[in-house]
């Protein structure tokens, strides 16, 4: 399953990539660009998590070699909620 889920998101990571043009920061750009967010975010949806600590818990065990960083919790939330 494993193989399957690092599949599933690498090709949705490249969609969301693609329809996302430029960059939507000013500054220094961010650890987690905005397509891995909204990436992120889908498969929290798609796998069923309701809470985001849970589903950050669960990403940070299962999902680092595709996201190497991952928000805290409050971070997390923060971003989502401004993208």
């Amino acid at each position: 399953m494993t193989q399957d889920l690092d599949t599933l998101l690498t090709a949705l990571y490249v969609k969301i990539d693609d329809e996302l043009k430029g960059p939507r920061w000013t500054g220094r750009p961010p650890v987690l660009t905005d397509s891995e967010l909204v990436c992120v975010a889908v498969a929290q949806s798609l796998l069923g998590f309701t809470s985001e600590a849970h589903w950050l818990r669960y990403a940070r065990k299962h999902l680092t070699g595709l996201f190497p960083y991952l928000p805290q919790q409050s971070g997390y939330n923060k971003r989502l909620r401004a993208a």
